[in-house]
């Protein structure tokens, strides 16, 4: 089984590549393929609950981080760093994931298969 590393970097609103991302995550998942998520920098950002793109004309695709289980994406990882950065707590994030610092990070990275940055 290949194992793929997506890495969340960009904020959740004005580009597609959160949603892009989220998209390949399920889709690889769907093909048996081992699938761990990593949000750094403004990519912690697509994990904060209960906000309101459509105020801004963006489609609203934050809540379908819910459904990573059914897809059995379990391996999410949040860079401790960059939730610090931004003044965040674990409480504000929508899914369970894992705190990490980023030396863990980088070991993640190191033993995928294929890294995938958007």
């Amino acid at each position: 089984m290949k194992s793929i590393c997506i890495v969340f970097r960009r904020p959740p609103h004005g580009t597609p590549h959160g949603r892009e991302a989220l998209d390949l995550a399920m889709l690889s998942a769907g093909f048996e393929q081992q699938v761990t998520l990593i949000f750094v920098d403004e990519g912690v950002l697509n994990l904060v609950a209960e906000q309101s793109p459509e105020l801004i004309g963006a489609r609203n695709y934050i809540a379908t981080f819910k459904a990573l289980p059914f897809y059995d994406i379990e391996d999410v990882l949040v860079c401790a760093q960059s939730l610090q950065e931004f003044g965040l707590k674990r409480a504000v994030l929508n899914i369970d994931a894992e705190i990490a610092e980023p030396e863990v990070i980088t070991g993640r990275l190191r033993q995928a298969d294929e890294v995938l940055v958007f």
